[in-house]
């Protein structure tokens, strides 16, 4: 072997166990409880090896709005939480990435600035329907769209006729369509402080907007992912999907699992995200969701931006939380507390985001992925700084949060992730 990485602790698809981890050109040759190798790495006895985290919900911004975020400093912080995969959103960056051209211009300024493996996404606003099979070929993971106001006016949000449209022509290619399930109708104008924003955005604007596309599942037989759940009353409509044999899925966020609404101050806007931060009981229906497997994956929604942005009150303030570099040790603190394993963190941000885009070699820890670790102190604590994030802009509302789980060492294809910029550019189908 090229490379062994010894450990006590190792978390496998099909558990924790004590394991040698061989690798060979970049890949994994060989999980046993012995091997020989030009080089052995031995973890720490407070060490867990993880598979490389894969966040499949990050909006980098880049090009066009590099002062909110771009690939370097998005990929590094990625590295430094332990995501050795990101999928990029197609907005938020201009031109948004809803034409080949866009494509091309997007993976042309991530060419050489990217330290982790980097996808794409594709968008479906009104006007692109002619583009969506041009963007499938060129190998996006799938397609974005709004059913409402995306917070940017260069990506409009579809009816749900438009969507049912581009569900007709992308369901029979197999693609992937995710969603950002908010029914406009059933938003209003916030008031400035917290409360307000979020009788703003109501459990019925996510709810509506989740039984509108479950009901187009149905009707068009087309995949579709369910973004950023953040609402318990959601659960019920992917619950009753899944039920029927339908080819939905859904996520949550870290944010969503950790955060409440009672604590959020009137002039906390780095709070303010779309759809909101909700109640205390409405978190525990989430995590009940996950440990039920109706809710298949966490992923960031990485949505950085400006600090100017962030001012103001929660009627002007952007929607968006940076977190990135934070994602694992935030969910691994609270799922600790409610009797979750490792093994369950990796299987909902490793392993089920890998095999919702056909990532086969990405997420495990298994012979023929790709040698993609994670060196992880489960049990040592720290408080976040937000100078220390690699993010562009230091806002987060995780600053001066206490936090379990520290990532050590962050591998790509069996080589430590460094200063060098040595990420791939990923298409759908690669493995």
């Amino acid at each position: 072997m090229d490379l062994v990485l010894r450990a006590a602790r190792v978390i496998t698809p099909d558990g924790e166990r004590r394991a040698d981890v061989g690798v060979e050109s970049g890949r994994i040759a060989a999980v046993a409880d012995r091997l020989d190798g030009a080089r052995v790495v031995e973890l720490a006895a407070d060490e867990v090896l993880l598979p490389g985290l894969v966040d499949t919900h990050v909006h980098v911004n880049e090009p066009g709005r590099g002062e909110w975020e771009g690939f370097a400093t998005a990929t590094r912080a990625a590295a430094a939480g332990g995501v050795t995969t990101i999928v990029d959103m197609p907005l938020n960056s201009l031109p948004p990435t809803t034409s080949v051209a866009a494509l091309e211009a997007k993976r042309e300024v991530a060419r050489e600035r990217a330290h982790v493996d980097v996808g794409f996404w594709g968008g479906i606003v009104p006007d692109n329907l002619d583009d969506l099979d041009g963007l499938h070929d060129a190998g996006v993971f799938g397609f974005k769209c709004f059913l409402a106001h995306s917070g940017v006016d260069e990506f409009p949000h579809v009816t749900g006729d438009e969507l049912r449209r581009a569900l007709h022509r992308l369901g029979p290619r197999g693609a992937l369509t995710v969603v950002h399930a908010e029914d406009p109708r059933e938003i209003t104008e916030p008031g400035p402080g917290y409360r307000a924003f979020l009788d703003s955005r109501p459990h019925a604007a996510e709810s509506g907007a989740i039984a509108t596309v479950v009901g187009l599942a149905e009707e068009t037989g087309a995949r579709l992912h369910v973004l950023h759940l953040s609402s318990g009353h959601g659960v019920a409509h992917v619950r009753d999907a899944k039920a029927r044999g339908l080819a939905v899925t859904a996520e949550t966020c870290p944010h969503y699992l950790t955060f409440v609404a009672e604590e959020i101050g009137d002039a906390a806007t780095e709070f303010k995200c779309c759809p909101p931060i909700r109640d205390a009981a409405n978190r525990e229906s989430l995590w009940r969701a996950l440990g039920e497997d109706v809710v298949d994956l966490v992923v960031t929604d990485h949505s950085p931006c400006t600090p100017d942005l962030k001012a103001g009150d929660f009627a002007t303030a952007w929607g968006g939380i940076a977190s990135l570099q934070l994602g694992l040790p935030a969910v691994w603190t609270q799922a600790r507390r409610r009797g979750h394993t490792l093994h369950d963190v990796v299987r909902w941000m490793a392993g089920n985001p890998a095999d919702l885009v056909g990532l086969t070699t990405k997420g495990r820890i298994a012979p023929g992925a790709d040698a993609d670790f994670v060196v992880f102190a489960p049990d040592e604590a720290f408080v976040v700084d937000r100078d220390a994030l690699h993010h562009r802009n230091p806002v987060t509302p995780y600053h001066g949060r206490p936090l379990a789980g520290v990532v050590r060492r962050t591998w790509l294809r069996g080589r430590p992730i460094d200063d060098r910029p040595r990420g791939r550019l990923l298409t759908r189908g690669d493995a």
